[in-house]
C-alpha cells in the first residue's frame, strides 16, 4: 500500500471578492478545492485584525504525523499562532 503525502494548506471558501479560507489537511496531489482529510481551522483576512482560529491540538497531531505546511500556512502560523508550536513548524533550509 502506498503512503500518502499530506500537506496543510488553505482552501478558499469565500465568494467573489470576499475571501475566506479553511486550513485543511489534504493529500499533496489533490487540487486546492478538492476533498480533504480534516479541517483544522479558519482564516478570515477581511476582518481588522484578521481572524485566525486554529485547533492547535489537531494541528500538532498532523505535524507529528508528517504533514508539511504550505508556505502560506507556515507564514500564517508564524504570524498569528502563539510560539509554542514553533519547534514543530520549521522553515525549510535555504539551498
Amino acid at each position: 500500500m502506498e503512503r500518502q503525502m499530506l500537506v496543510i494548506r488553505m482552501r478558499r471558501v469565500g465568494t467573489t471578492k470576499k475571501p475566506f479560507f479553511c486550513v485543511v489537511v489534504t493529500e499533496a496531489r489533490s487540487a486546492r478545492e478538492s476533498s480533504f482529510v480534516e479541517n483544522v481551522g479558519t482564516y478570515n483576512p477581511r476582518t481588522k485584525p484578521a481572524k485566525v482560529e486554529i485547533d492547535k491540538v489537531r494541528l500538532e497531531h498532523w505535524l507529528k504525523k508528517g504533514a508539511k505546511p504550505s508556505d502560506s500556512v507556515r507564514t500564517l502560523l508564524a504570524k498569528y499562532v502563539t510560539k509554542d508550536l514553533s519547534a514543530v513548524v520549521e522553515t525549510p533550509a535555504a539551498q
